[in-house]
């Protein structure tokens, strides 16, 4: 080639351009390789500290979640106590109601309460049927308040909800049956009220 053909201006214009395009592109990766900027730098810190606002702002959530669950529980536990111990109370009561009920009804000429004309009941009748109202209306008050009966007759001992007062040998029952209830056994929700003394199975 000759040296006509170096000296073109117009070939010389081009090469220039050329270098030029390399020289930017250097530039750009040597940028790059560059430590991150002034202005990168804070963008990268308000991230960083946006982040941990987050956390903060999720934990505290979650605390104040479970500070109104415990609070919440603690409230329901404390008004469940302090209806336990009316509760408690009554039970003695509603014992004495189902034990006139119950000498009442096996008492001799019970049976005319039965055969009394429902317009004209007789005054025993009368009475009967009031104490039967009553202690109807206490059970109904109990189990308004989440009062359930243990069911012990029949069951195994369960030393978590029967209290065993007598072991009395039978081979009519299973060991560890329980073959009498002397006193009900109460339960408020899952918490025991009054454990149920009872009468329990041995072998002979």
């Amino acid at each position: 080639m000759s040296k006509k053909h170096y000296e073109d201006p117009e070939y010389a214009e081009a090469t220039a351009d050329d270098q030029a395009g390399d020289e930017t592109a250097a530039e750009q990766a040597e940028a790059a390789a560059q430590p991150i900027s002034g202005d990168d730098e804070a963008v990268a810190a308000a991230q960083k500290e946006r982040d941990a606002y987050k956390e903060q702002f999720l934990r505290a959530v979650a605390d104040f979640d479970n500070y109104r669950k415990r609070i919440e529980r603690e409230r329901r536990e404390l008004s469940e106590y302090a209806a336990a111990d009316v509760l408690l109370d009554l039970l003695p009561i509603i014992d004495n109601f189902e034990r006139a009920l119950q000498a009442s009804a096996s008492a001799p000429g019970a049976s005319a309460f039965a055969k009394a004309p429902a317009d004209k009941p007789d005054e025993s009748e009368a009475f009967y049927r009031g104490i039967e109202l009553i202690h109807k209306q206490m059970l109904d008050l109990l189990r308004k308040r989440g009062v359930t009966r243990i069911d012990a007759l029949g069951a195994d001992f369960d030393p978590n909800v029967h209290q065993a007062v007598i072991h009395e040998p039978s081979a009519e029952h299973r060991e560890g049956e329980v073959m009498q209830e002397l006193q009900r056994g109460y339960k408020l929700g899952d918490r025991l009220l009054r454990p149920a003394m009872v009468k329990v199975a041995k072998r002979p």
